[in-house]
């Protein structure tokens, strides 16, 4: 199995859809958190730019994670905020030795 993984995901939400992306980005957390491999999964909102929403990930390994992106959840997600978020940028990570 591979390295421990860390996603960084920032979501940004239009301003007149925050209340739902958040909505729909908090459904998440629980069900995430049980998923095998994930170390923790921890939702922010940007204290400046309320619209601006940061997951901080770690998982077991990359193929733990991408299981995690075949769930039925994130796609549920995906339909539920569709033209709802402006902007969604994904970072995979590795730890450096």
């Amino acid at each position: 199995m591979s390295k421990q993984l860390t996603i960084v995901a920032q979501i940004i939400a239009k301003p007149e859809h925050r209340e739902l992306v958040k909505s729909e980005l908090q459904k998440l957390i629980p069900i995430t958190r049980k998923e095998q491999g994930c170390i923790n999964y921890d939702l922010h909102q940007d204290i400046g730019d309320p619209n601006l929403f940061l997951f901080y990930e770690n998982w077991e390994s990359r193929e733990l994670w991408q299981d995690h992106m075949n769930n039925s959840h994130l796609a549920e997600y995906l339909k539920a905020t569709e033209g709802a978020v402006a902007s969604f940028v994904l970072h995979e990570m590795q730890p450096v030795d």
